[in-house]
């Protein structure tokens, strides 16, 4: 059966489309509206005409899964031309979301009536794509050039009264959407339809093309797409319609082809995965989760009191130090007072969080509470007494949670008598504005725990991810062995600034020698002092040893792996680090050499890779996308390139593995022996992605 029907209502022809759940652009959808609006135009009775949808949702985008395959007819600008080549007045009629090739379609139409709840939006830049529909000659055309601009390059969705202020639509309805849509189409009966096609563009100043250029090239280091968005919109002001429109469809296949919007996709794809995990059906019962406590006022602790806060839970938080309270509620505080001067949260809705937050030094304050989540040191001794504590005290059938980001979760729930209620929920920092979410599944967790933890990750607006337990999990097992072979690199000759530099370049939001001063070098050391299974190698994380142990943690003592100073996080080369590296390497024997750039990302990514493969191979991730997806949202990993293990598969397994041999041959076998997994694959021309 046809997702698109038609029928009439008087003289008004009312379209349809019905291809749940959010009405996807796919080929017999675009096929449908194409022939119905033929049958339109072909009935003598029928004056105008009303494209609608059923279900929550008006079009709200392409079907991605069409991406990267043969395209099919009718093509998507051919089913937009076509409606607005109509003799008869066509009205869109918007409700919940006109996305991408939604918006375009309703660009097509004549006129646009939209439910005051509607948003608006062309977010291909997201995927690393443009509109590729006449959206970039079409806009333009209607709100202005700097509007246009400014919607597509940040992909932000447009609430309809917005919509109407700027001329994106008509009208907002009322009470019933269909019905004023048709009185609406009626009203334009025997008149001219309104073409965008036929509008002038507005005149601007050329130089704002060059200014949104350069402002874009510095916030989306080396992606495509917004340049060429740049580009389509200023060949809109200099050539015809048609011309400007071909030129679009150019850009748009040259973005298509590309391994940025490749990697964006599986991005896309793999965040939408996660969420299905193996033995947890999508039916399982969830636990009520409406008072939170949390354990450690510290800056993680105030951060996932403020993210659960915001989610309209009650929260307790626990300190047992009267000043570090003080200072976890003072921070809270701030938190909502920064959201509502950034216009996140009103006024009210702070009162009414500060409402529902309480703290307290006693144990007993937890006893009602659905969920505790614990975020003290990283020590397991002083997380089996707090996890022994809370089994005395927290009602039964509440979840116990571990912020832990290295220790076992199974050894922590041995401490209490109900390890079934026991997991690990790994919080990034700063833990209200990271999007990830490592949930760590025990021997014995409960299935209803792991998927009320899901929906609690969704709950907070965060990307949850299911992961095994062993120390590191997947994102701290993985940033153990790139921030070994950084450390390596600092010994062997690269310069702290210089490895930073060339992994900055190559995409990661970070170079990893400032990162550990962002996050504390003692944290690292803290938790290599908790583990007894250290390879026995001197080099090992040498030099942020020796620096921890002088008392430079980093940016909060304004000395680390750089200097800092007082009140600024900008490094500055330390030339004392330079000196210390240099009399370490000589200290253990090693020949400082010149590193080139490709060395230093083949070391530090593909050492990303191999971790990735063990970490397959012994069950602890699901599927590589999950992997990545950890990547992406809790490490800077550059999107466009979709994570380690999709960047391994995009450059192909058997490259891979004949440079992992190569570094085995020059540095050993302790770290580099290839793991089967990638040999594997590699051999049978496989990909981690043919895993899932």
């Amino acid at each position: 059966m046809s997702p698109v029907s038609i029928d009439r209502h008087g003289a008004v022809a009312v379209i349809t489309v019905t291809n749940p759940p959010v009405n996807a652009l796919s080929q017999p959808v675009r096929e449908g509206i194409y022939s119905s609006i033929d049958v339109a135009e072909k009935d003598d009775a029928c004056s105008a005409i009303v494209i609608s949808c059923e279900g929550r949702t008006f079009i709200a985008g392409a079907d991605i899964k069409e991406f990267g395959r043969p395209p099919l007819e009718p093509y998507l600008p051919d089913v937009v031309s076509r409606i607005e080549n109509s003799q008869k007045p066509v009205i869109a009629a918007v409700h919940g979301t006109a996305l991408g090739g939604g918006l375009e379609i309703a660009l097509g139409c004549h006129y646009r009536i939209a439910e005051s709840t509607a948003a608006l939006g062309l977010p291909e830049v997201h995927l690393g794509l443009l509109p590729g529909a006449s959206g970039t000659q079409r806009l333009p055309r209607l709100v202005g050039v700097p509007v246009a601009m400014d919607m597509m390059l940040s992909g932000k969705f447009v609430k309809a009264p917005e919509a109407l202020e700027i001329g994106l639509i008509d009208r907002v309805s009322g009470v019933d959407l269909l019905s004023e849509a048709i009185a609406y189409a009626d009203g334009y009966r025997g008149q001219e339809p309104r073409r965008i096609r036929d509008m002038d563009i507005q005149e601007v100043d050329p130089s704002i093309f060059d200014v949104t250029r350069k402002k874009m090239a510095r916030r989306t280091r080396g992606l495509i797409s917004p340049g060429r968005i740049v580009d389509a919109v200023e060949v809109a002001t200099n050539v015809s319609f048609d011309e400007g429109c071909a030129i679009e469809r150019e850009f748009f296949l040259e973005c298509m082809a590309s391994q940025q919007s490749a990697g964006l996709r599986h991005a896309f794809f793999a965040e939408r995965n996660v969420g299905k995990v193996p033995n947890v059906a999508k039916e399982t019962r969830q636990r009520p989760i409406d008072k939170i406590g949390v354990i450690g006022a510290g800056t993680m602790g105030s951060g996932i009191a403020y993210a659960c806060l915001t989610s309209g839970a009650e929260v307790v938080l626990l300190d047992n130090d009267d000043r570090g309270l003080v200072r976890g509620e003072k921070n809270i505080r701030s938190l909502f007072a920064g959201g509502v001067e950034r216009g996140k949260i009103t006024e009210e809705g702070m009162k009414e969080g500060l409402q529902r937050f309480k703290t307290s030094q006693n144990y007993n304050a937890l006893a009602n509470v659905d969920l505790v989540i614990e975020a003290v040191f990283e020590s397991m001794s002083i997380k089996k007494e707090v996890f022994a504590a809370l089994d005395q005290v927290v009602q039964k059938g509440a979840i116990l949670a571990t912020n832990t980001s290295t220790l076992s979760i199974d050894e922590i729930a041995a401490s209490t008598s109900r390890p079934g209620d026991v997991i690990g929920l790994h919080f990034f920092s700063p833990a209200h504005v990271m999007r990830l979410l490592e949930i760590i599944r025990g021997e014995e967790t409960a299935t209803d725990v792991i998927a009320t933890s899901l929906a609690l990750a969704k709950r907070l607006k965060k990307i949850g991810v299911v992961v095994g337990n062993c120390y590191g999990f997947v994102g701290n097992r993985m940033l153990h062995t790139y921030g070994r072979e950084n450390q390596l690199l600092l010994l062997e000759g690269a310069a702290p600034e210089y490895v930073d530099k060339v992994l900055y370049d190559w995409g990661m939001a970070m170079g990893p020698n400032a990162v550990g001063d962002l996050a504390g070098l003692d944290v690292g050391y803290k938790a290599r002092q908790e583990r007894v299974d250290l390879p026995e190698d001197p080099h090992f994380y040498r030099v942020a040893d020796v620096l921890v142990e002088m008392g430079r943690y980093g940016q909060k003592t304004g000395k680390g792996m750089y200097l800092y100073d007082a009140g600024s996080r900008q490094p500055v080369v330390d030339p004392e680090v330079t000196a210390i590296i240099k009399t370490e390497a000589e200290r253990l024997g090693i020949k400082q050499r010149d590193i080139s750039e490709k060395e230093i990302t083949e070391r530090c990514i593909y050492a990303l890779v191999v971790e990735g493969a063990r970490i397959l191979e012994d069950g602890i991730a699901t599927r590589a996308g999950d992997i990545d997806a950890v990547w992406l949202n809790g490490y800077g990993f550059p999107r466009y390139r979709g994570g380690p293990m999709h960047y391994a598969d995009n450059i192909g397994l058997e490259r891979v593995l004949t440079t992992v041999r190569l570094f085995e041959e020059k540095f050993g076998s302790m770290h580099w022996k290839p793991p089967a997994l990638l040999c594997e694959l590699a051999a049978s021309g496989r990909k981690f992605s043919d895993l899932s």
